[in-house]
């Protein structure tokens, strides 16, 4: 267990961040990741169960089954895409990941440019990792018949929790200290190790905290948001908000971080968050001023605005075409 003490005014821990689980030597860092990816999924499946999915309703009739039995002709995401979207995410998180790793360390690959390639060496950038995430995911909802929209608005309180809990995951490997510190608040790992940032028993900013707690702030400011009735129309729009408040927090919190600085007082992270912040709040603008404007209300998975519920969304067959099935059809694993 943790081992706290504060004979300066700095946060000292001594424990071993290695535990053995049968013959297994593994990192509490990684079991700790483990269960909030677990919570995570859980949360997300709980909030598709409660998110209506009905096509050609207004938002404002729609609301969720309460009665099991309904299950039959459920009114809600369906949890088992929930498996395909989580898995097509990983391709994308990957690569963008990857892409980011390599901005953070330019230098390094333009010397080593087959170095990219092998994940084995180095590691990933978080923002631009959620980015391609989220883009693989949309696709293959978009190919399932999965309104892409509601499942942007499920996604994003589990997302932020995730990262939120990894960021403290973290701190038990001694990952992500930020700068040199002496304030009262500063960490400084003592045991033996191993830690994974250099220099651990130096006294530093915990950094992985500061994000960790700046991202729970950004949860409770979207759940109060939601809870007043805000983005009722569930078009993701709260997914990009929340995107957008979760780079902003991202952006001060690496004012503590070691990382070089590339562009005046800014390090690359930094320059990614405003480019991510900048471009989700365009998009999330964009979104308000068509529905005001009556251009859309809300859009199903296929990219097509919704019609009444007294219109017919069927295509009409060519000629020697294949008569292919229906995805609301699709059997339920």
């Amino acid at each position: 267990m943790p081992i706290l003490t504060s004979v300066r005014p700095v946060i000292e821990l001594a424990f071993d961040p290695i535990t053995q689980v049968g013959d297994l030597n593994v990192r509490l860092q990684t079991i700790a990741l483990a269960v909030v990816i677990l919570v995570a999924l859980l949360v997300a499946a709980r909030i598709a169960r409660r998110t209506p999915v009905d096509i050609g309703r207004s938002p404002d009739d729609i609301v969720a089954p309460t009665d099991p039995a309904e299950d039959d002709e459920p009114n809600h995401l369906r949890r088992d895409d929930l498996l395909y979207i989580v898995v097509a995410s990983l391709p994308g998180a990957v690569v963008f990941g990857r892409l980011g790793y390599w901005l953070l360390h330019v230098d390094y690959y333009a010397a080593n440019p087959g170095a990219i390639v092998d994940i084995g060496q180095g590691g990933f950038q978080l923002s631009l990792a959620v980015i391609g995430g989220v883009l693989s995911a949309s696709v293959v909802a978009s190919l399932l018949g999965a309104p892409v929209g509601r499942w942007l608005h499920a996604a994003i309180v589990p997302l932020l929790f995730a990262i939120a809990g990894g960021k403290l995951a973290m701190a038990l490997g001694g990952d992500g200290q930020g700068l040199p510190w002496d304030g009262a608040l500063a960490t400084a790992y003592t045991g033996p190790g191993p830690w994974l940032s250099l220099a651990p028993e130096v006294p530093s900013h915990p950094s992985q905290v500061y994000e960790a707690l700046a991202t729970v702030v950004v949860i409770a400011t979207l759940l109060a948001m939601l809870a007043g009735g805000a983005f009722r129309r569930r078009t993701g729009g709260v997914f990009l908000l929340g995107l957008a408040m979760w780079a902003v927090a991202r952006l001060f919190v690496a004012f503590t971080w070691r990382d070089p600085l590339v562009l005046g007082p800014l390090r690359m992270d930094q320059v990614l968050s405003v480019g991510i912040a900048l471009v989700a709040l365009v998009l999330l603008t964009v979104q308000v001023l068509r529905v005001r404007s009556g251009e859309a209300v809300w859009v199903r998975g296929d990219g097509e605005a919704d019609r009444p519920a007294n219109a017919s969304t069927a295509r009409p067959r060519v000629d020697g075409e294949p008569d292919w099935p229906d995805p609301t059809t699709r059997p339920r694993i």
